[in-house]
């Protein structure tokens, strides 16, 4: 009983590979803040592309330009616009209908973008494909 005592007794103040204990305890930490951060900064740049390519899309219907003839060329437009992530016409509506001067009508692009995590089917991370959520926009232009 003696004997294992006093190896247990050396081994517990032993301070030889603390350090890679200790990085192996906050390495996942650190890896999930800074991927968390990127994805939460991706999120942030498709609501913005999906909102500019909305405003952009109701602006190019209300001046009839070349590319914005009807609702589907607009929808079509629409998408072209979005730089950044993969968006199909489907996923924008447009309508015509009053807005923003009143007795004008007006064309309302709005968006309705579903965005999946860049790691969503990884096994590293399973909760992440609980964190789909959907991205909108929508513009309003009178038109003149």
């Amino acid at each position: 009983m003696r004997l294992s005592s006093r190896y247990f007794n050396r081994f517990t103040f032993d301070a030889a590979g603390s350090a890679a204990v200790e990085f192996a305890l906050t390495l996942p930490l650190l890896l999930l803040l800074v991927l968390g951060t990127a994805e939460f900064g991706r999120v942030l740049w498709v609501q913005n592309s999906i909102q500019y390519a909305t405003e952009q899309a109701a602006r190019c219907a209300a001046f009839k330009l070349t590319g914005c003839a009807d609702a589907a060329a607009t929808q079509t437009f629409a998408a072209s616009q979005v730089h950044g992530y993969a968006t199909t016409a489907a996923e924008f509506t447009v309508t015509y209908e009053a807005c923003g001067v009143t007795g004008t009508n007006g064309v309302q692009v709005s968006a309705s973008v579903p965005f999946t995590p860049l790691l969503s089917p990884s096994s590293l991370l399973p909760f992440e494909s609980n964190l789909a959520i959907t991205l909108t926009g929508q513009s309003c232009r009178p038109m003149y």
